[in-house]
């Protein structure tokens, strides 16, 4: 093993899903947490050229941390040259059998097994997946998606007063009432829905923020009126738009969605798709079908909803300090047990 970082920390290769980099941003900011603990952290997105790489430099660090599912993947293939894993299981299955092939859900299911078994340890959010987690890994530690309370909660007011410039200058009044959707721009998103939704408002605008395969649809709605796009902007300007904005809108059907923490901590009133999230969210945000109309009237129910700071403070609880410090005790406990 490698001689652990310059503060005494670990040296910990985290294997991810290739994402841009504005789109998915959780595991960056566990690995800040991490890093400001001692750890020396290498956050690399999977692609065959990153895991040649990251086999060719496998003596660099003392422990795998691979996300599913192309993460945990490489992690299990690192594995079998005698790095400790831990498999970061944040994403059901059942996402992923959704949108694929039944023959290629069950490859990739008989994949995951195999990360799970062959891990040292594995952290999964989902208690959908504790049953399948639990039969095949060694050890297992339930975990949560987390949240940059402070900054969506109090960001700089240099980050406010930025947001609300460039809205200005793409034609938003001061005064409009505004629904904001963040992130990928994906049919399981319910994009379409959400762009029809705005042909059953008045007074309200729509701010979308992200990348995907349905932006080229988003940008020709936004050449109506009730259609602001302003593609993907540096996650750390997100705030600004959040304090602009009224109503925070998620319509995918998942109780643990990033967004709804951080729409949450920046004090907005919440839509989220009925579904597996009305049990955890169900006193905090308003619910509806995705469908135009539904969500056209969700989101103005919401806009009169009072249970905004309640639902700030929920959000609180789940800050990234809290969530990597179960990162941080699995990690040295893996490599403790490994130590010669």
């Amino acid at each position: 093993m490698r001689a652990s970082g310059a503060n005494g920390g670990l040296g910990v290769l985290w294997l991810t899903p290739d994402k841009p980099t504005n789109i998915s941003v959780g595991r960056r900011r566990i690995a800040d947490r991490l890093e400001a603990d001692g750890f020396e952290v290498t956050l690399r997105g999977t692609t065959p050229r990153t895991l040649l790489r990251s086999l060719r430099e496998r003596d660099k660090y003392d422990i795998v941390l691979g996300t599913t599912r192309s993460g945990a993947f490489a992690g299990a293939l690192l594995k079998s040259f005698g790095k400790p894993l831990v498999v970061d299981h944040i994403d059901p299955i059942r996402q992923f059998a959704d949108t694929r092939s039944k023959p290629l859900s069950l490859v990739v299911r008989a994949a995951e097994n195999l990360a799970f078994r062959v891990a040292d340890h594995t952290l999964y959010v989902y208690e959908e997946e504790r049953r399948r987690v639990h039969r095949y890994a060694r050890a297992t530690t339930r975990t949560d998606l987390g949240v940059s309370y402070e900054r969506f909660a109090n960001p700089d007011s240099t980050v406010v007063a930025q947001a609300r410039e460039r809205l200005h200058e793409a034609g938003v009044g001061a005064d409009e009432r505004l629904a904001v959707y963040a992130g990928g721009l994906e049919p399981i998103y319910h994009i379409g829905e959400l762009l029809a939704a705005m042909e059953h408002l008045d007074d309200w605008t729509l701010v979308v923020l992200g990348t995907g395969s349905l932006a080229p649809a988003v940008e020709r709605a936004a050449e109506r009126e009730a259609v602001v796009f302003l593609g993907t902007v540096p996650h750390e300007a997100i705030p600004g738009y959040l304090h602009a904005a009224d109503v925070g809108v998620s319509l995918v059907d998942d109780p643990h969605t990033l967004k709804v923490l951080e729409y949450a901590a920046a004090g907005l009133a919440v839509i989220q798709a009925r579904g597996r999230a009305e049990e955890r969210f169900d006193e905090y945000a308003e619910f509806c079908d995705p469908t135009p109309r539904a969500i056209a009237a969700a989101i103005e129910r919401a806009g009169e909803r009072d249970t905004r700071e309640a639902f700030r403070e929920y959000a609180s609880r789940f800050d990234y300090k809290r969530v990597a410090e179960t990162y941080r005790t699995v990690l040295t406990e893996v490599v403790g047990q490994k130590a010669p």
